[in-house]
């Protein structure tokens, strides 16, 4: 037995709904799949969803798909397939990442169904964390998770460390909050509960200053121009503070670190341990170099994200798969 014996529209709804619940910059959801017949499906890059002056080499929108393409080769799991997977496809259309095929059947593993139990448990945190300890052994597991899909996980677990890290996010974020390009497309993916949708970020996503914390958040509300300090003192709750690097800075070297990020994410909300991300430094060069030299062992940083247990979580809203599957 090596192909699926359901109906190719109903698996491919089931790979897609599975896909979509990946992270993204601003929730932009920059994917959309093709279902090819009984063979697999396609994961495509939406280019049309890619941020111009916050992402311009479309690092992060590849980092956001190969989150999707490991979420359908999970899907695909749980079903008892093997996945078979061949990147970039199609030398002649850029935007086809990913065509995943049925592969042999071969009955999923406890690790697969946890993982795939935790697609709807994973969401992401804008804040500080709780105070309560991560499971023992958590953060040595994290880095065979990463290790899995081509990638490595870089614990910063020095307190120099952190504060180095810290300055050059709050240093990226605000070089965005000065660049009124920055802001405009920032706000362009930022609703109100007014006028709800199903992409981007609402306002009160975080009910907190962004600047409350050492790792400095978005500006989603606009609070900082009304309140330029946090009212209050920062709070300290970091959390574990780590950067997803590769050895490589290309596009398949972005699609690998996305698929270890989504498996590293899954894999800590077995535990309910949630993650935040903090890229703005990762979209400034100067930055991001700083960041190879000095934090991430020589690798090329693809994400920097501090995990832990959340307060809240605020789940977002996901396009309906009539308009990402065809």
């Amino acid at each position: 037995m090596s192909v699926v014996s359901a109906p190719p529209g109903h698996s491919s709804v089931y790979l897609a709904r599975a896909a979509v619940t990946a992270p993204s910059v601003h929730n932009s959801q920059p994917w959309f799949f093709v279902a090819d017949g009984d063979r697999g499906i396609e994961v495509h890059a939406d280019t049309g969803r890619r941020l111009p002056l916050t992402d311009p080499q479309g690092r992060e929108m590849l980092i956001s798909c190969g989150a999707a393409l490991f979420n359908v080769r999970l899907a695909m799991r749980h079903l008892g397939f093997k996945p078979v997977v061949h990147t970039f496809p199609d030398p002649r259309d850029p935007a086809c990442l990913a065509l995943v095929e049925w592969g042999a059947y071969v009955p999923p593993t406890l690790d697969d169904q946890r993982l795939y139990g935790a697609l709807r448990l994973r969401h992401t945190v804008r804040g500080p964390f709780l105070t309560d300890p991560l499971p023992e052994g958590l953060a040595d597991a994290l880095r065979e998770q990463a290790h899995a899909e081509g990638a490595d996980l870089h614990i910063i677990g020095d307190a120099a460390g952190r504060r180095r890290l810290a300055e050059l996010v709050r240093a990226g974020e605000y070089a965005h909050r000065k660049q009124p390009s920055h802001v405009a497309e920032q706000a362009a993916w930022t609703w109100r509960l007014a006028r709800p949708r199903t992409d981007g970020v609402p306002t009160d996503v975080s009910v907190l200053h962004p600047d409350c914390l050492p790792f400095a958040g978005r500006d989603y509300a606009g609070l900082v121009p009304v309140l330029p300090t946090p009212p209050r003192r920062r709070h300290t709750r970091t959390g574990l503070v780590a950067i997803l690097g590769t050895d490589r800075d290309d596009r398949p070297a972005w699609l690998r670190a996305g698929q270890a990020l989504e498996r590293i994410l899954l894999y800590a909300a077995v535990d309910d341990v949630m993650a935040a991300f903090h890229t703005q430094p990762l979209e400034l060069p100067h930055l991001r170099t700083s960041i190879r030299q000095t934090l991430s062992a020589g690798e090329f940083p693809q994400m920097i994200l501090r995990l832990g247990y959340a307060p809240r979580v605020r789940p977002l809203p996901r396009r309906p798969l009539a308009e990402v599957l065809s």
